[in-house]
């Protein structure tokens, strides 16, 4: 992820409903959720949601397709991975403060040890 892309999805995240909105979607999974069902779960007006997904969707952070007569919503794992992973590495350089390394030595962001927690 380049910094240009970045700046416009912690924009994009940097407001309330929106954030409220990828974290739904994240839990939501791969299928994601229709427009109302987002709406009424953000407790917002089916026109506000509709102008915050818009500007998800332009940050790139999640995407939509077509089911029926509704709209389906879903989170980009892969933007949202790429996000964190441009703070992590590019940003914070692997400073063990910041990826939070555990009593072992081990950092709990890093992929071995997210590894390690799926096996336990």
């Amino acid at each position: 992820m380049d910094e240009r892309q970045a700046l416009m999805s912690f924009a994009a995240l940097s407001q309330e409903t929106r954030l409220g909105v990828v974290r739904t979607l994240v839990v939501a999974g791969p299928e994601g959720m229709a427009a109302g069902a987002i709406a009424e779960a953000m407790g917002v007006s089916a026109s506000n949601i509709s102008f915050h997904l818009k500007e998800l969707e332009r940050a790139g952070l999640i995407a939509q397709r077509r089911e029926s007569r509704s709209i389906v919503y879903s989170a980009d794992y892969d933007a949202l991975s790429g996000l964190v992973k441009f703070l992590m590495e590019d940003c914070c350089a692997g400073h063990p403060r910041v990826l939070g390394v555990s009593a072992e030595g081990k950092a709990c962001c890093s992929a071995d040890a997210a590894s390690e927690r799926q096996h336990v």
